[in-house]
């Protein structure tokens, strides 16, 4: 069965012109017959975007968040106001407070925009799983993705608190997973995990060891030196034959993989499609 892919939301855009970027990311995954929404963006483009590019978000049966940023999850009440009720496929600990605390120790709000109580009131059924489960035909989300790699430690900047007193681990933090016949295709929100920690749990969930593509927010560009090196010779040992970033990867992350991954790194921008 073919899915075909198409990013939403991103920072940047593509070359669809009237298209809008955004901090934030959102893609759309459709086949014969169904299609699922992987985050929602901020709330700017969402709505736009997908008009822009004539996808009917209304045949969406079910929106699977990758954690409980504002940036993933500010277009859910755009979403279900326009296009009615949704199954919402989520982490129980998606709606715990987050804070982003600057250096100057000023505190910035960056958990869900909404509560979960007005969402519903909304049209959003809820589904909460940390477990691996199947969403779709050959669609998997990851649920809760063990840390086992210890060069991936995380964005330092994150807490649960806005004195910035106790660190956020983002333990809700998952991605989909789309089983084909060349391998594993990962979509990815943030992926705050760690990537060679989400590709790891891919591979022992499913029982499938090759990985075809990674698709989405790396977060490489907020970590440092060592976990680039560490993440860039993992993609190499896995043999991942396209590797598309968005949102979080970063410009420096981004050139870097440009460089030691030629013809098999491409930005996937707001317009960006690819079938799987």
């Amino acid at each position: 069965m073919s899915r075909r892919i198409t990013i939403l939301c991103d920072n940047t855009v593509g070359p669809i012109a009237g298209t809008i970027g955004e901090h934030g990311f959102s893609a759309l995954v459709e086949w014969e017959g169904g299609a699922l929404l992987f985050d929602t963006g901020r709330g700017e483009g969402l709505l736009a975007n997908a008009q822009r590019m004539n996808r009917d978000l209304r045949r969406v049966g079910a929106v699977a968040l990758s954690h409980g940023h504002y940036d993933h999850t500010g277009g859910l009440w755009g979403l279900l106001s326009s296009c009615g009720g949704k199954e919402i496929l989520a982490h129980p600990g998606i709606f715990a407070r987050r804070y982003r605390v600057k250096d100057t120790g000023e505190a910035l709000s960056i958990g869900i925009p909404y509560a979960e109580e007005f969402l519903r009131g909304q049209g959003a059924r809820f589904s909460f799983s940390d477990q691996f489960r199947e969403v779709g035909p050959g669609l998997f989300l990851t649920g809760e993705v063990p840390r086992t790699a210890p060069f991936e430690k995380g964005d330092a900047g994150l807490f649960c608190d806005d004195a910035g007193c106790a660190a956020d681990p983002i333990r809700d933090d998952q991605s989909l997973i789309i089983r084909t016949g060349r391998g594993l295709v990962l979509l990815l929100g943030c992926c705050h995990a760690g990537l060679v920690n989400t590709i790891e749990w891919a591979r022992d969930a499913t029982g499938v060891a090759e990985i075809h593509a990674v698709m989405g927010g790396t977060h490489l560009g907020f970590c440092g030196q060592n976990q680039l090196d560490e993440t860039v010779a993992a993609l190499r040992g896995y043999g991942v034959r396209k590797i598309l970033g968005s949102h979080c990867t970063g410009f420096a992350a981004a050139a870097r993989l440009h460089q030691e991954f030629p013809g098999r790194f491409h930005p996937a921008h707001v317009g960006y499609t690819i079938e799987v």
